[in-house]
């Protein structure tokens, strides 16, 4: 068979590019952290890519969308950034990371507005799409709410293309923005002591234009509902009433996965997974840890009749946080009290996170090992998204056998990993102000050997796998004769 025989189109509806947010305050962290996290479920077969770029004085003056009619003109300098682009469409889709300010994004989540919000304001074909956002946006802000500012301002001239959540993270505060329909959206600071989940539905309720601090939005977004009707100025303005739509689909498609993951935090909410009334800033039973995230990231609904795993029911109507089309899954931590090259760290899983281990990307190497930036949409040897993905195909060969196998390999090396970490960081904070050559270096060989040392231990893994399979069909067919 052809290698080109394997080609997906972008556009196949079959595999939408649909995804899962955790946002944490720092008041709700376990360590004083600020967390922005998502889940990027896509094609299995889409290879990411790990990219630093560098910063320019002279950039690129218009960026071109690979894949609509969407360009717009750009400032002549650019920060140098941390990118996640698919293989087909370089330094365009690439996910999430940090900028050299120091500021975070994740995008996007995809959303929708209601039918009747969008025939006041449609969509716009040539507009602003998911696509765009991190290369057009990360490059050239210095803080999480001129983000906001700068993609409002691009919404506004251009138009979006499809609805959309964005999430921003600076040293201080975090924003999250959300489309309402063609030209206009709403942000807001998310509370420090508070968490936040959204599940490919706009969550947003509560907005006062007055309370600049706390909210942005589009300047006439009340009184643009109030002319065509979406919007009775008697009643207090609801954001997702208004503008958001709340159909059959959602209730199985993205009410459980916020149900399933307000519960894994917070174990005594009580919520009707059937009802479109669970809290928009809700508070953890304990404080959240990193670790905690990760674990949320492997939620597919464990211990009931809605696991598909378990259950080997890929039909299952409850749709899992955790799937194995997603390309990867991303935690953006920020420590404030650190350095920004050490105290700001995006941890990712390629591919499926419950089959996964999440990397730590730190924001102050400048290169990753070449296996990071290899890989297309056939399965090379060569290609850490390949090599991280072949040990979870093989793991959805028989999940219930399987998935615990890796799951103690990948915690258990994530567990070295975070001391190893500990020890680096250690080292780093007693020479960076003295020495910050000398730091730097320390900081790009300690991520080489480990990003290095992530894909021996999956390489491992992966031939244990296979023994244990081979041995497996083995026993199924016997024939051994007399």
């Amino acid at each position: 068979m052809k290698k080109e025989e394997f080609q997906t189109p972008m556009e196949d509806s079959l595999y939408p590019s649909e995804c899962t947010t955790i946002i944490v305050g720092k008041k709700m962290t376990q360590d004083g952290s600020m967390i922005i996290a998502r889940s990027d479920d896509w094609n299995a077969v889409n290879a990411k890519k790990f990219k630093v770029h560098a910063p320019q004085k002279k950039g690129p003056e218009e960026f071109v969308s690979f894949n609509n009619p969407f360009r717009c003109k750009l400032p002549e300098e650019a920060l140098g950034y941390m990118g996640m682009p698919p293989y087909q469409y370089p330094d365009q889709w690439e996910s999430a990371g940090f900028n050299t300010a120091g500021v975070g994004l994740s995008a996007t989540e995809s959303i929708f507005s209601s039918d009747k919000a969008l025939e006041a304001d449609p969509l716009v074909p040539s507009g602003l799409g998911e696509i765009s956002i991190t290369s057009i946006v990360l490059p050239y802000i210095h803080s999480a709410k001129e983000g906001v500012l700068l993609l409002g301002k691009l919404i506004k001239e251009h138009g979006v293309a499809e609805g959309f959540g964005v999430s921003f993270v600076d040293n201080k505060e975090i924003w999250y923005l959300e489309t309402a329909c063609g030209h206009r959206w709403l942000a807001c600071r998310i509370p420090d002591d508070v968490y936040f989940i959204s599940a490919n539905q706009s969550r947003f309720r509560d907005y006062d234009p007055k309370d600049k601090e706390n909210f942005l939005a589009s300047e006439d977004l009340i009184d643009f509902a109030i002319q065509h009707k979406l919007h009775n100025p008697k009643e207090k303005f609801d954001f997702h009433k208004t503008y958001i739509r709340d159909v059959k689909l959602d209730i199985t498609y993205n009410y459980p996965r916020v149900w399933a993951l307000q519960a894994f935090f917070s174990p005594k909410l009580k919520n009707d997974v059937t009802k479109n009334t669970f809290p928009v800033y809700a508070k953890g039973e304990k404080p959240i840890s990193l670790s905690d995230v990760r674990r949320a990231y492997y939620h597919h609904y464990q211990g009931t009749e809605h696991d598909p795993y378990f259950h080997e029911n890929p039909k299952e109507v409850y749709r899992p946080v955790a799937i194995f089309r997603a390309t990867n899954t991303h935690i953006l931590q920020v420590r404030p009290e650190l350095p920004e090259a050490i105290g700001e760290i995006n941890y990712v899983a390629l591919g499926m996170a419950a089959l996964g281990i999440f990397i730590p990307l730190y924001q102050g190497v400048t290169s990753y090992p070449e296996a990071y930036s290899k890989g297309d949409n056939h399965c090379s040897s060569d290609s850490a998204y390949w090599i991280l993905r072949k040990v979870q195909t093989l793991g959805m060969v028989n999940y219930k056998k399987y998935a615990p196998v890796i799951r103690d390999v990948y915690d258990r090396f994530e567990k070295e990993m975070e001391q190893r970490q500990r020890e680096m960081e250690a080292n780093y904070l007693a020479i960076y102000k003295a020495q910050p050559i000398a730091a730097q270096e320390l900081l790009q060989k300690f991520s080489d050997k480990l990003l290095e040392d992530i894909l021996q231990v999956s390489r491992d893994l992966l031939d244990d796998l296979f023994t244990r399979l081979t041995l497996d069909v083995q026993a199924e067919y016997r024939f051994a004769g007399a």
